[in-house]
């Protein structure tokens, strides 16, 4: 009997360990470098040294216009657009077709994410002050002085960070979903789930099932008709970036306490507030905080749309940035 019991065990342990060869095989996926992911470099993307980082950016015509010239009304008005978690400048692109014609528009991938990678100094926190410190860098690297700080979920508190840390770089704020005040999520992202547990970063930083990025993707998408493969393929591959998985696991991780949530009722610039109803993630009550505790601020709900709103339909949502950017024009 004994015997026989051993033989079963044995019998188990092989087919358990046979099982988890063929997962790691099938979902094995090693980290990528930038040139072998170069196809998600856009045809105006450049690489800028800020803190030891080749961060990527990307900057539209209008941005090289009058750039020289001392005269600063002479110049476009520039928009800065800064992601949220997980996602990189890409989500813009529907905003930044639509607007570049009549604007400079700047667009990057922060540290962690997209191209850019990491901090090289491991030691950095991703901290919104130190993201804010970021864009500040990249600001004066491209010659800009004051800008309308556009960002979403994770961006949107960097944004509001930003102005708030360097109140005479940032004229207007757009926020989209923003992160800010306390919020308890309908639905968490699988990814973010298991970012949140550093035991699993071995296997994580190894091992990527493309069906979690699908589903962390349909989470914050109102509609799932959308999400198409070539925008999870997108996702999924910039996900794969070298060192961008375990950046992920140290940004969920070092999130910022509530100690600047004070900061939001200082700011007293004109403010755009833009928030889908549908957002499992920060739940549309946020929106009103927001409205709530920025004097100068504008508030609009898109019923249909999610978490991350200017992806998921990128023309009505620029209609009213268009908006709010001509009619502050005309105040000024």
């Amino acid at each position: 009997m004994t015997q026989y019991l051993l033989k079963a065990t044995v019998l188990i342990v092989l087919g358990a360990i046979a099982v988890l060869m063929a997962f790691i095989a099938k979902y094995w996926a090693p980290d990528r470098t930038v040139a072998e992911l170069k196809q998600w470099q856009l045809p105006n993307s450049e690489f800028i040294d800020i803190q030891g980082m080749q961060a990527h950016v990307v900057q539209s015509a209008n941005c090289y216009k009058n750039r020289d010239n001392a005269a600063e009304k002479n110049r476009p008005e520039t928009i800065v657009l800064l992601h949220g978690t997980s996602a990189s400048l890409h989500t813009w692109e529907g905003w930044t077709k639509a607007l570049s014609d009549q604007y400079c528009v700047v667009s990057m991938d922060l540290p962690g994410f997209g191209l850019t990678g990491p901090y090289v100094d491991e030691s950095t926190q991703y901290s919104s002050e130190n993201y804010a410190a970021f864009v500040i860098e990249v600001l004066n690297h491209l010659k800009l002085d004051r800008v309308t700080l556009a960002g979403n979920s994770l961006g949107g508190k960097v944004a509001w960070r930003t102005a708030a840390l360097y109140p005479e770089r940032v004229n207007r704020l757009i926020l989209v979903d923003s992160v800010g005040y306390p919020a308890t999520p309908k639905h968490v992202p699988i990814g973010f789930k298991l970012a949140k547990y550093p035991m699993m970063s071995p296997i994580l930083n190894r091992i990527l099932p493309r069906s979690v990025v699908e589903k962390s993707v349909l989470s914050v998408y109102a509609d799932n008709s959308k999400v198409n493969d070539a925008l999870v393929d997108r996702y999924y591959e910039l996900t794969l970036r070298q060192g961008n998985r375990q950046a992920l696991s140290r940004r969920l991780n070092d999130s910022d306490d509530e100690s600047d949530q004070a900061q939001i009722k200082q700011l007293d610039i004109p403010t755009l507030i833009l928030w889908g109803a549908k957002d499992d993630l920060i739940p549309v009550e946020n929106a009103a905080l927001f409205h709530r505790d920025i004097r100068n601020s504008q508030l609009k709900i898109f019923d249909n749309l999610g978490h991350v709103p200017h992806e998921e339909d990128p023309l009505a949502t620029v209609d009213v940035v268009k908006q709010f950017l001509i009619s502050e024009s005309e105040n000024g």
